[in-house]
């Protein structure tokens, strides 16, 4: 069943995420997250993240503007370590809350509440329009790189903050697809530096058959999302998107996930 839902969440998201510069973490954080420890979810999702991201950048990193990439994407990578640093921390702290749910014990942990928060207001920014509307211009770009890489190093939730401060940085859609995808590789291959060490130490835990098939399935869904979706209208998926992050948030709030 594993192989099933994320092997085909990674497919949809992946070639979704072309056109809303949202969609591939957010989603497959969820679904990892049914399965495996938030802490270990997150990393793995931030591997299944960066190969996709290399391939998205072989299909069309040529159209990135430079100046948009140094001024947000620098900012980035130097606040994703230090969320990423942030998230390991958290991941060691002793659960805060246990109760019993059904003949089983549960337990509220730091990096479930901190996660799970955040899983609840990106979700709710999808839900809402005063906030799913709201962008910022230009002048705020190196702010918009801080916050993104923050939450992208904490959580894996970097797109949609990512695509409200570039949608007003007068990029072309092909700029700002391509933007998007070179600054989420900077992003991605940063954390994954923090994360390395606790994915070498939890190394024999991994399940590398399913990391392999989400990361195929991802390959898949960029490429056919890059050939034949582009006209796709989102925002019916994007709400689906958000119920999902609120239901997952949910979850981990109470230590039910």
């Amino acid at each position: 069943m594993s192989y099933l839902v994320i092997g085909t969440v990674a497919f949809l998201a992946s070639g979704l995420t072309f056109f809303s510069g949202f969609g591939l973490g957010t989603l497959l954080l969820p679904a990892f997250a049914l399965f495996f420890p938030v802490e270990q979810a997150v990393a793995m999702t931030a591997v299944v993240h960066f190969l996709n991201g290399l391939f998205k950048l072989a299909l069309v990193g040529r159209h990135a503007d430079r100046r948009v990439v140094v001024r947000f994407g620098l900012p980035a990578v130097l606040a994703a370590v230090t969320g990423a640093a942030v998230l390991l921390r958290l991941s060691a702290v002793e659960p805060v809350l246990t109760y019993s749910l059904a003949g089983r014990e549960v337990g509220v942990t730091a990096v479930k509440l901190v996660v799970g928060t955040l899983l609840l207001a990106f979700g709710l920014v999808e839900l809402v329009p005063q906030l799913r509307d709201r962008t910022f211009g230009p002048e705020f770009l190196p702010l918009g790189g801080l916050l993104s890489g923050f939450f992208g190093g904490l959580s894996g939730m970097q797109g949609a903050l990512r695509s409200a401060f570039l949608s007003r940085a007068g990029l072309s859609k092909e700029a700002f697809v391509a933007t998007g995808v070179v600054v989420a590789c900077l992003i991605d291959a940063s954390r994954l530096g923090v994360y390395s060490r606790a994915l070498l130490a939890e190394g024999a835990g991994l399940d590398y058959g399913l990391l392999g098939v989400a990361v195929a399935a991802a390959f898949a869904g960029a490429w056919l999302g890059n050939r034949v979706l582009k006209k796709l209208t989102l925002r019916g998926v994007q709400r689906v998107v958000a119920v999902l992050l609120v239901l997952v948030a949910v979850g981990l709030l109470t230590g039910v996930l």
